[in-house]
């Protein structure tokens, strides 16, 4: 069990579960809601409510259960590949998959399908994510590029940081855009009342969105973004923070979006980069899903 204590200085306003989200970074605001369920969050000595207000001098004390170690386990879960070599993967990841395991997500996950169809893996990530390079969210489906050695994985990482790696996203958002193109550029934080979602702050981290209309329907438009850096939720908070969130988006979406099993309609289509070894670039794209495709012609 890891302990932690929060002293409170001053009257902020927020509530027991918000607090402990802001005050400890490895703790979201869904965990601490447990562990106040739990009992194991006390305000001086006694346990509380997730909606009490802390006031100045209450001490919280949190104990956080110590998470066991994930054992990775290979499994055939039918990957498509679209490239390989002895250096790199690109891999058309379907939508609803997890990229790497975490705590509730230790099977079925990108990772344990990489295991499984692909010898090698580079190490530089650690234990629970070899070979990878980048993530898509776990409802986005498309196109990664996987790492089969460190050396790969470098060069992968390098291009990234240097942005010269091509991504781009095809993605189906609400409402109807009226100008052919558009570049967004706004800086992504986390949201201080849920820090399971971003927003765009005024401190946040560089992010530079170009998208570029491919079709409008009634009530929809139809996009291609690229992007410029790589935050994270990137595309779907900067469609969001220019009114067209994207259709079928649990976090960023209206209230009243297309709710899908298939998750949004987000899909990172095209990738390009240079060959870690060779220096070649190499670009690659993928069809979109049937389900995305589908709703597309529902639309027309």
């Amino acid at each position: 069990m890891i302990e932690k204590v929060i002293t409170v200085a001053e009257e902020l306003g927020d509530r027991l579960d918000l607090l402990i989200s802001k005050e400890l970074v490895e703790v979201s605001r869904t965990r601490a809601t447990e562990l106040i369920r739990d009992g194991l969050v006390l305000v001086n000595g006694e346990k509380k409510k997730a909606k009490y207000k802390p006031v100045p001098d209450d001490v919280i004390e949190v104990s956080i259960p110590e998470v066991e170690p994930l054992e990775l386990v290979a499994q055939d879960l039918n990957l498509s590949l679209v490239y390989e070599d002895e250096y790199v993967v690109v891999v058309n990841k379907p939508s609803g998959m997890v990229v790497h395991p975490s705590l509730g997500h230790g099977k079925g996950t990108l990772v344990n399908g990489l295991l499984y169809a692909v010898k090698d893996l580079s190490g530089i990530n650690g234990q629970r994510r070899p070979g990878i390079v980048h993530r898509i969210d776990k409802d986005t489906s498309g196109l990664l590029m996987v790492a089969k050695n460190d050396e790969a994985h470098e060069s992968l990482s390098n291009q990234l940081k240097a942005k010269t790696v091509k991504r781009e996203y095809v993605a189906l958002v609400h409402g109807v855009i009226d100008h052919e193109l558009g570049k967004i550029d706004a800086p992504i934080g986390r949201d201080g009342k849920d820090r399971m979602k971003y927003v765009v702050v005024e401190n946040g981290k560089d992010a530079v969105t170009h998208f570029e209309v491919l079709k409008r329907f009634a009530d929809h438009t139809l996009v291609r973004c690229r992007l410029e850096t790589g935050r994270t939720h990137q595309i779907r908070v900067h469609m969001r923070y220019i009114g067209h969130p994207i259709v079928g988006d649990p976090f960023y979406g209206p209230r009243k979006t297309m709710k899908s099993e298939f998750g949004q309609f987000l899909h990172a289509k095209s990738i390009g980069f240079d060959h870690p070894k060779t220096g070649k670039y190499l670009e690659f794209e993928s069809e979109l899903p049937l389900e995305f495709t589908s709703f597309i012609d529902e639309l027309e």
